[in-house]
């Protein structure tokens, strides 16, 4: 998918305009983006996380000739899918999208009836069982 069926299938799904909807998708990459190049992660619950990470200077390997290299400091962004995204692509199942909520108006305040104490349980006699004596071995001859 390109980002204009992303943005044709989010205009439909929230029932706005193709303008509105690019609006929204530009939007939300800008301030991900600023919050990730500023040092700050962002994470979507169920979806990803986005953080920047600074690697040091080191020194490396040519592995075809053994040689030892400098490898400069840089930054590089890491974006991990997380567990609810990972579940749903091995599943091969997309998510069920989400129903929109109704706006719930509010009932009349009720008085909850009052409640009986439990009822007393009887005691039950225990029945005391002896133990016989123990059995002393008896001799062999």
């Amino acid at each position: 998918m390109n980002r204009s069926q992303l943005l044709n299938e989010f205009a439909e799904r929230n029932e706005m305009t193709r303008k509105e909807a690019d609006a929204v998708l530009t939007s939300l990459v800008e301030i991900i983006t600023g919050s990730v190049a500023s040092g700050e992660d962002v994470a979507i619950s169920g979806f990803a996380k986005f953080r920047r990470i600074d690697r040091p200077a080191r020194l490396a390997r040519n592995p075809a000739t053994g040689e030892t290299v400098k490898v400069k400091a840089k930054r590089v962004a890491r974006i991990t899918p997380l567990k609810n995204f990972k579940d749903s692509v091995l599943s091969g199942r997309a998510p069920k999208p989400a129903a929109r909520k109704a706006v719930a108006k509010k009932a009349p305040a009720r008085k909850a009836p009052a409640k009986k104490a439990p009822a007393k349980k009887k005691a039950v006699a225990k029945k005391t069982v002896k133990k016989a004596p123990a059995r002393k071995p008896a001799k062999r001859r």
